[in-house]
Parts: C-alpha cells; structure tokens; sequence
C-alpha cells in the first residue's frame, strides 16, 4: 500500500483556542504588500550546543557492528553544555549576534533591548514605521519590557503575536540553517570558545538573498494557515 515507518513530525501543541488565535492572526494579515511585510523586524533567541543529537543521523550497518566507532555517535552528559543567542533581521540587514552569558530574564532582555534593538530600529527604519517582532516568552512579556516598548511606539511598533505561532516566525528559519551549517562543520565543536566562534561566522556571513527569501516567503505562509485552518502547516 506504500506505508512506510516514519517518526512523527514534530508540530507545536495546539488547542482549538490556539487555533482560533493563530487564524484571526493570518485573516488580519491576509492581505499585506511585500512591502508592509518588510517593516518587520524578526527577533527571537535560540540554544546551541556543543553536542547536538536530534534523531535525524542513521547508519547502516550489519549484525555484530552495532558498537563498532563508525556505527555509534558519542555524546556526553548535558550535551557538553551551550550558548544562547539573540538575533534579528529585517529584509533590509540583521543585527549584531548577541551572545547571552547568562539565563535570559527580563532584565537581561530589556538591556539587548535598548542596547541592540533600539539603534537598529532607527537605523533601518528611521521614519518610525517598523514594527518589532517577538514571542510571548516570559522575559519578553515582563512588564519592564512592556512599559519600554509602550514608551518608543512614536519610533516602532510592537507586532500582536498569538501564542504557539513558531512556524510563522522567521527567525526560526534561520536558526535551522544555522544550526545545519553548523554540524556540517568538521572536526565538531571541542569546546564553548569554538561553538561561540563559529556561530558568530555563520551569522555574519549569512547572505541577504536568504533572510529576504525568508520574507517574501509571508504570504503563501499565510495563506498555509488559512487553508489549514489554523492547524499547524509545513512551515
């Protein structure tokens, strides 16, 4: 019949009320320009470790050849530990990479805010007409940050998010192909210094067609959701 065994593919939980959410999101948006849609400025952060195992590697190999090195993948405890990283992108150019040396609370998030957002909001878009994209983390949703975001409306607006939208966020993308990149790399990461290092090279030499597709790639992601009714799509 042409089934075949396959892992489940791995989709955000929703309820019928995240549905809902997420359809009304993509009706509003349904009708955008490309040009509105480069007025966002995509943000999010992201884990990297030093050993990343996600079930995708397989080998083949014969009976008695399961412990031989070429048939195993090491890993070690905690993964070898990692970094966090923030970034952001328009369609015109991302932000500097900025690497979280510590647990992302609110606090700490309110100082790449001001630090890192704010001039790249006016840079990019200086007649105040951006609109800064973020998902409803804890740290993003704290009221510090809120009130800050409230008081810069005048220089960008801040973008209504439902939650569990992660497949209409760009940054996503982005990440992944970082992250594929990045163990396509040979000898693997031996340490932190290295798996820093080499995140920020990928970063800054991601080429703009790339983040731009990622953009104008909106409107059929929209309009996915819409012919899914809010159920989760291929994106």
């Amino acid at each position: 019949m042409g089934l075949c065994s396959r892992r489940p593919t791995r989709v955000p939980l929703l309820t019928k009320r995240h549905r809902q959410l997420r359809l009304q999101w993509a009706q509003e948006r349904r009708d955008w320009t490309m040009d509105e849609w480069k007025k966002i400025a995509w943000s999010d952060e992201s884990l990297f470790l030093i050993h990343h195992v996600d079930g995708r590697v397989r080998v083949h190999r014969l009976p008695g050849e399961r412990l031989l090195p070429s048939c195993t993948e090491c890993h070690t405890q905690a993964s070898g530990g990692g970094i966090m990283l923030w970034g952001t992108f328009s369609w015109l150019a991302p932000t500097s990479i900025v690497v979280v040396e510590q647990t992302m609370k609110a606090a700490n998030y309110l100082n790449i805010i001001v630090d890192e957002l704010h001039p790249y909001m006016a840079f990019v878009f200086p007649a105040g007409n951006g609109i800064f994209h973020q998902d409803n983390a804890p740290c993003h949703k704290a009221r510090i940050v809120l009130e800050w975001l409230e008081e810069h409306t005048y220089e960008f607006h801040l973008m209504s998010w439902p939650p569990n939208l992660p497949d209409l966020n760009s940054m996503e993308h982005i990440w992944d192909v970082m992250e594929r990149q990045l163990r396509a790399q040979t000898p693997p990461c031996p340490n932190i210094s290295t798996l820093r290092d080499r995140c920020l090279d990928i970063w800054y030499n991601l080429f703009p067609v790339m983040y731009q597709k990622f953009v104008a790639s909106m409107p059929r992601q929209v309009a996915a959701v819409l012919k899914a009714k809010g159920v989760s799509t291929r994106y």
